[in-house]
């Protein structure tokens, strides 16, 4: 049994270790953080109305837009590499299949591109 013990004590030793350096920079973080927060780290950030107000308060649809667009191309990177890697290590049958389900794929992408474009996404202010 002390055998097989034993075999756990490198994983303990670095969870021991990982739990250590969590504390610890959280600990210089709260000891060397400023804890008065400035204006700006109270203004409005991304979505463009102020964090503290009502949460039910109706704000810009641009924000919306934009985040639609972010996961246009978020979701066109994630899966194309990926995708372009494992394409050419597959039999021809199913390089075909694969390509034309890429192909479907970036066309609804497609789709919402020029959703945003036509709502003036990319048009900033």
């Amino acid at each position: 049994m002390d055998a097989f013990l034993l075999q756990y004590l490198p994983l303990v030793i670095f969870m021991v270790i990982a739990a250590a350096m969590g504390v610890l920079f959280i600990g210089v973080a709260v000891v060397l953080a400023p804890s008065a927060p400035d204006p700006e780290k109270n203004s409005a950030y991304e979505c463009g109305f102020s964090a503290f107000d009502d949460a039910r308060a109706k704000f810009d649809v641009r924000f919306y837009l934009v985040s639609i667009l972010f996961i246009i191309f978020d979701l066109e990177v994630a899966f194309l590499f990926p995708w372009a890697v494992a394409l050419m290590k597959m039999p021809h049958d199913a390089q075909q299949f694969a390509f034309w389900s890429m192909m479907c794929f970036l066309g609804v992408l497609t789709v919402g591109f020029i959703y945003e474009w036509n709502k003036g996404a990319l048009e900033w202010e």
